[in-house]
């Protein structure tokens, strides 16, 4: 039972990473108890509620080998007994009986109970923690995003949540009450015997306990390497599956089954290597209690012979063996689990305690956007925002960036959005024009210079109000799996069917829904792969369009769709541009001749701005841009 225990907590352990970390000492285990022990505070008396459960299950537990011992004491025939014994040799082995079946009952029952009082405990915490960590990741910057492992970070997070419960369970519900049964066992011993019964159960403790913890602290460096390689495979497996096309694309199937049966085979000498240490510790474990019991045995037999213990004595030390021996024999088991769940918990408050690139400043305040007098407010439209009205002017103030300070990317940018007004950007790729959409948005801060809207600092403003005003069309457009609507929607949660249909018929897709069976409940699959570029696009322009936010972002908004479908849905983005601060990032300067300023960028600066006009007329680097397109 132990070594199938065993091999199901491994099949169920999941990888801490694809980086190996170092082993868990006394210091960070403590640590890491610390860090739990808050989420559990605060059902205290639902601890100490099921405390006094588990005490009371232990008592009678203990109590169950002593009227054993007396029922047999009862049940043996004295010598010179008469048979006028008879009478009351039956009458107190039926109270002994009835007494030992309600001990058991008690047993079940405080154990039950203390189940019941403490479940709630146990969730709360668990769905706390998951949540704080949830919302962590979220709000961390767009860098760790880029560099994570989707496959192992939500392993960490799966094992992190069920290793609140084993931690919980095992400790509370099998090592407390291990040690205060223990406790009982060893002074009721040496009171009712002669001291070398507690000696001998004292020493065979403490020789297991030692063995246990030296030899799974030696375990616990192939356990840590098997949980790495799964966390290998399975970054391996998801990165596979996500990119499925790709794979298909260059038939490379084989390719990639190669590459994950590498980790498989990894993985599999780890499993191995685990499981025969495992096996040593077994049989070292057995072989302590084994030489334990025999010894008490030993003592017990030769007090009866001796007369100085009952036949009903005997029973009750066995008794007493067995009943430490099954929690003893667990204990292994119980200690490796708990070891593995303070590991696993540690991982995921290492994931909390992750410090955020970005953060809103101390006392930030939300931004604030100036009103105009006569025009209604829309609180409405964007809950949260302290604004009335859709007027903010945008402006990058001798901006420089870098992602890597090795290869600067923004070179001394500076340049104004009116309120109301649109600005594009124009130049070849890799130009800095998507970064200029990822800094207003507060993905990254700049290194230098300064970016305002309605002449705030947007550092000095909340990230959610300054993401609340922005509405952004992105290049790649990435859906959940889930309906169209659901995913057009998303731009304003709780919005109704109503004005979701009248975003998608601005956006040109109404029609194209509707002619589906499942029309708007149609699910759209893995990053949207069921419908094609242009179709996720207009979606994407959809949910901006319900967003309906003051500032809008058109990065490269048409580039996946037809002439026909671009030039209607661009007279409807100018419509929902109209009297709305906007940035256009665009490749096609077609689709950006009615900007009231057009900037060419090139290696992260501004080399040419004017309109459309006006470069032209300059005859540089905008005015080839446009013959080369034009012919």
């Amino acid at each position: 039972m132990r070594r199938s225990g065993e091999l199901a907590s491994i099949s169920h352990v999941a990888a801490a990473g694809a980086a190996a970390v170092p082993p868990a000492d006394a210091a960070s285990d403590w640590h890491t108890l610390r860090r739990l022990f808050p989420y559990l505070w605060q059902y205290k008396w639902r601890v100490i509620a099921a405390l006094s459960f588990m005490v009371g299950a232990k008592v009678a537990n203990v109590g169950v080998p002593v009227l054993l011992k007396n029922l047999v004491d009862a049940m043996t025939p004295r010598a010179g007994e008469a048979g006028g014994g008879v009478p009351a040799l039956v009458v107190v082995p039926v109270a002994l009986l009835v007494a030992y079946g309600l001990l058991r009952l008690s047993t079940s029952l405080f154990t039950e109970l203390r189940e019941l009082v403490f479940a709630k405990a146990t969730a709360g915490a668990s769905r706390r923690i998951s949540l704080e960590v949830f919302q962590h990741l979220h709000g961390l910057s767009l860098r760790f995003h880029l560099e994570r492992q989707t496959g192992g970070m939500s392993r960490d997070i799966e094992r992190g949540t069920r290793a609140v419960n084993s931690l919980i369970s095992y400790s509370l519900y099998s090592i407390i009450p291990t040690l205060i049964e223990v406790g009982l066992v060893l002074g009721f011993l040496a009171i009712k015997f002669d001291a070398w019964f507690a000696w001998i159960t004292l020493i065979a403790l403490v020789f297991y306990i030692t063995f246990t913890v030296t030899v799974t602290e030696w375990r616990t460096q192939f356990r840590k390497t098997m949980n790495d390689l799964d966390s290998s495979a399975q970054s391996r497996a998801i990165d596979s599956l996500l990119n499925f096309e790709t794979v298909k694309y260059f038939n490379n199937e084989s390719f990639e089954a190669g590459r994950y049966d590498e980790n498989l085979e990894r993985y599999r000498r780890a499993a191995v290597k685990s499981q025969t240490t495992l096996s040593l510790l077994n049989t070292g474990q057995q072989l302590i209690i084994a030489t334990g019991l025999v010894a008490m045995l030993w003592r017990a037999a030769h007090g009866v012979s001796a007369g100085t213990m009952t036949l009903g004595d005997l029973v009750m030390v066995n008794a007493f063996m067995i009943q430490l021996y099954i929690p003893l024999g667990f204990l292994g088991v119980i200690y490796r689990e708990i070891k593995q769940s303070l590991t696993d918990l540690e991982k995921m408050f290492a994931l909390l305690e992750r410090e955020r690139e970005i953060a809103d400043t101390p006392g930030a305040l939300p931004l604030r956007l100036p009103h105009r007098p006569g025009e209604p407010k829309q609180d409405a439209a964007l809950p949260g925002l302290v604004h009335e009205v859709s007027h903010a002017d945008v402006s990058f103030d001798h901006v420089y960036f870098a992602y890597d300070p090795a290869r600067p990317i923004l070179r001394d940018i500076s340049f104004h959005i009116p309120a109301g007004k649109t600005v594009a950007v124009v130049g070849p790729s890799g130009s800095g024009k998507s970064t200029l959409a990822r800094l207003l948005y507060r993905f990254y801060d700049v290194q230098q210079g300064q970016i305002r809207i309605a002449g705030q600092e947007i550092r000095a403003v909340t990230q959610a109000s300054v993401r609340q005003a922005i509405g952004i069309v992105p290049q790649d457009t990435v859906l959940f799996n889930d309906t169209v609507e659901y995913n057009i929607a998303y731009g304003r949660p709780g919005a109704g069917r109503a004005e979701v249909e009248q975003a998608a018929r601005a956006a040109r897709i109404h029609d194209f829904i509707s002619a589906t069976p499942l029309g708007y409940n149609t699910m759209v699959g893995e990053r949207g792969l069921k419908l094609s570029g242009g179709e996720k696009q207009r979606v994407a322009i959809a949910r901006t369009l319900l967003k309906d936010p003051p500032i809008l972002i058109f990065d490269e908004a048409t580039s996946a769709l037809d002439s026909a479908n671009e030039r209607a849905i661009q007279a409807e983005l100018q419509t929902a541009a109209h009297n709305k601060t906007t940035l256009v990032i665009a490749h096609r300067l077609s689709t950006v001749v009615d900007a009231h300023e057009i900037l060419v960028m090139d290696a992260g600066q501004i080399i040419e701005r004017g309109t459309h006009a006006e470069l032209l007329a300059l005859g540089q680097r905008y005015a080839a841009m446009w013959n080369l397109q034009q012919e």
